[in-house]
């Protein structure tokens, strides 16, 4: 904080300068102000959620409990009238009049609906999150999204990398044609092979198993055309030098190709990620039972065919977003050191 007002007083010799913060600042106004209104609204009751005009705060209506009332009753304070300047229970709505009562206890008014105002509160709705283990076993669900999530970052990691090694650092006839035909797979949109890829899936016995979402997209297109632009920029030398040296192709790829392509991998690791993370379609397809559910498919199981529990939605969206954004900052760390230190070299 100490550092930041220094900032913002010192003196600046260039009106271009406070332009330049204006701007960054509401850059990130655009970019985390919706992130910022999300965090917020998943902590509001669906009665805070229907307040109109929407507001930041986690305002709802206060309640009270009146004698001869079995539930709370919201609160108006009364605007206009006989019982203008006091705060009244709702007993019941009829048309454009509402039967009010004192919450200390009284008799039963008429008041125009118009002349009334809402009494809010302050409420954290905590019970947003804990509600969710009420639902269904959201131990279980995380579990299966962070085991799908793992094991396939890594095993796009392995074959991607060893598909990029050979296209790369190898020399045989027939290897462009086969990567710009493995490229050529691009255009081919998931949904087209979405029935061959279930049948595969059901034929080997892996449908309601995380395998099942697993191994069809171990091997992507996108992350060996990566990886072997990466792999070309580094010096042949080095590779001939380790070959001179008896050591086979397995440790050159091992101890040397994969640590010099770190920063590569570190990027095919977060979009891998991200991708597995939010995957929603296929999973949908092979897994059935609800035992085997990953988070997204979780989220869809709160809408229903006539109302949506919005309140648990916003909830299970920031539990969805935390776990995958940690991962996110932590791999960007590594990614700017790896191309820092690939630059200097």
């Amino acid at each position: 904080m100490a550092s930041l007002a220094r900032l913002l007083t010192a003196r600046r010799g260039d009106w271009t300068d406070w332009a330049c913060y204006a701007y960054l600042g509401l850059g990130v106004l655009v970019m985390f102000g919706p992130v910022l209104w999300l965090g917020i609204s998943s902590l509001k009751s669906p009665a805070g959620l229907n307040i109109y005009p929407p507001t930041l705060l986690p305002w709802e209506q206060a309640r009270a409990t009146v004698p001869g009332s079995d539930n709370p009753l919201p609160l108006y304070r009364i605007t206009a009238g006989p019982q203008a300047g006091k705060t009244l229970a709702e007993v019941r709505r009829i048309g454009l009049q509402a039967q009010m009562s004192d919450p200390a206890g009284g008799p039963i008014v008429r008041v125009p609906v118009a002349d009334r105002e809402r009494v809010l509160r302050l409420h954290a709705a905590t019970e947003n999150y804990t509600g969710l283990l009420d639902r269904f076993s959201f131990g279980r669900t995380l579990w299966n999204s962070v085991f799908i999530t793992v094991v396939a970052t890594a095993l796009t990691l392995l074959a991607n990398s060893m598909a990029a090694f050979g296209l790369s650092k190898f020399r045989f006839p027939g290897r462009d044609p086969v990567f710009l035909l493995m490229l050529a797979t691009l255009m081919v949109p998931p949904t087209i092979i979405l029935v061959p890829n279930y049948l595969i899936a059901a034929g080997l016995g892996l449908v309601d198993s995380p395998w099942g979402v697993i191994w069809p997209g171990v091997a992507t297109p996108t992350g060996v055309f990566l990886l072997r632009q990466y792999m070309l920029t580094l010096p042949d030398d080095l590779i001939e030098a380790a070959r001179m040296d008896n050591a086979s192709e397995w440790r050159i790829y091992w101890r040397i190709v994969l640590p010099l392509s770190a920063p590569a991998l570190a990027v095919l690791a977060i979009f891998s990620v991200m991708w597995r993370w939010n995957d929603f379609l296929w999973p949908m397809v092979v897994l059935t039972r609800s035992e085997s559910f990953t988070l997204p498919l979780a989220l869809n199981s709160f809408q229903g065919e006539l109302t949506t529990q919005w309140n648990y939605v916003l909830a299970m969206t920031v539990a969805t977003l935390v776990p995958v954004t940690v991962v996110f900052l932590f791999l960007q760390r590594h990614i700017t050191q790896g191309i820092a230190s690939a630059g200097v070299k």
